[in-house]
């Protein structure tokens, strides 16, 4: 899908207004312009989340933690980036209660890997 909007400005305080979702989800669509899917992340106690099917990077905005992503377990915080390969396990553990990321996920289905 292609955004209308050629230009955007998107924060965090805005964002967080989206949370939780309809069922409870920690997690909302902010923005989306072909293959980039803008997301806020806010998970809550623990991140249950399950590998994707497309490559994803991961902004801090807040909150401090561990990023297990395939054997790698990483410190994070404030304004770090992560990177989760397409269908790599991936999650965040031991994180404060303020964690919040920007999350884009980009690229063709299974990931760039191959080009």
């Amino acid at each position: 899908m292609k955004s209308n909007t050629p230009c955007l400005s998107a924060n965090v305080t805005r964002a967080l207004e989206l949370l939780p979702g309809p069922e409870g989800q920690r997690f909302a669509t902010v923005f989306q312009h072909s293959s980039l899917l803008v997301e806020i992340y806010a998970p809550r106690g623990t991140d249950p989340q399950q590998p994707h099917t497309r490559d994803e990077l991961y902004f801090v905005a807040s909150g401090t933690g561990e990023f297990v992503c395939g054997d790698t377990r990483t410190t994070f915080g404030p304004t770090d980036i992560l990177f989760a390969a397409a269908a790599v396990a991936h999650r965040f553990e031991n994180f404060s209660g303020d964690l919040t990321v920007w999350v884009m996920f980009y690229g063709p289905e299974g990931g760039e890997a191959d080009l």
